[in-house]
């Protein structure tokens, strides 16, 4: 079974290295899905998205998603790397990357996997605004709540 790679991190990460890392070497690699979130300044209204997590907690629940995505598809690799702390408008926050021998196994795996990200992962989200006053705690939203919910049929 393959090993996801997952990182919970301050740092700024690079999509394009993390691509070359999870298929350095592999030629029974037919698809590879990338999905990069970037932060919004929900028209202009943002200076910020304030992210906070269990340290340890965090990875090991991404990790048994992506387990439970490695059992569901025949996957050849999965990075996922999500960050926390003060994050900038266009700013990455997200990046989950899959690896298959078909394209239909990687996206569905991806949006899957980034379903779970929007909606259960233990991230906690705060605004922080403009104009000074208080930031509001950011929920899923209803779409993303019923984009989720396919995945338990």
């Amino acid at each position: 079974m393959v090993a996801p790679s997952v990182r919970v991190t301050l740092e700024p990460f690079d999509a394009a290295y993390e691509e070359a890392e999870l298929t350095r070497g592999r030629q029974d690699v037919g698809a590879l899905v990338s999905f990069t979130g970037l932060c919004r300044d929900e028209a202009g209204l943002l200076t910020a998205l304030e992210l906070e997590h269990y340290p340890g907690m965090a990875e090991l629940e991404i990790a048994a998603v992506a387990r439970a995505a490695i059992a569901r598809w025949p996957l050849q690799g999965v990075t996922v790397i999500h960050r926390y702390g003060l994050i900038r408008p266009g700013d990455k926050i997200v990046l989950v990357i899959v690896a298959a021998r078909h394209r239909g196994e990687a996206f569905a795996a991806a949006e899957f996997l980034m379903d779970y990200l929007k909606t259960k992962a233990p991230f906690w989200k705060k605004e922080h605004r403009v104009d000074g006053r208080p930031g509001r705690w950011v929920e899923a939203k209803e779409s993303d709540d019923l984009a989720a919910e396919r995945w338990e049929k």
